[in-house]
């Protein structure tokens, strides 16, 4: 799993043609089966509609336990949208494209 990292507060606002950068943290379990298919979906997900403008760490619970416990997560797998607020979180695989293009503030784009 990747490293969480910081991000400095000016590469927030970095953005391609004047669209903002999002900031997501998918939160999973190891390598359970609905993380393996949370962290796939949320991957093409964000290739497909977000490419270049996005950044995109992944956090398992059980290597990294301090981040998750100061998150406040209710369930596992969760993707949550830091930037551009306000903050949205979303619970499950990321099967369901149109709901995490809505979760993330995107219009629905599948239709």
């Amino acid at each position: 799993m990747d490293d969480q990292h910081v991000v400095p507060e000016e590469k927030k606002f970095d953005n391609i043609e004047g669209e903002e950068k999002y900031i997501l943290r998918l939160f999973v379990t190891g390598a359970s089966p609905n993380s393996i298919r949370a962290i796939t979906n949320t991957k093409n997900i964000c290739e497909k509609y977000l490419r270049g403008r996005y950044e995109l760490d992944i956090i398992d619970v059980h290597q990294q336990p301090l981040i998750a416990a100061n998150e406040d997560l209710i369930a596992i797998p969760m993707l949550m949208r830091k930037f551009p607020e306000p903050e949205r979180r979303m619970i499950g695989d990321m099967s369901d494209t149109n709901k995490v293009l809505r979760g993330l503030g995107l219009k629905n784009l599948e239709e």
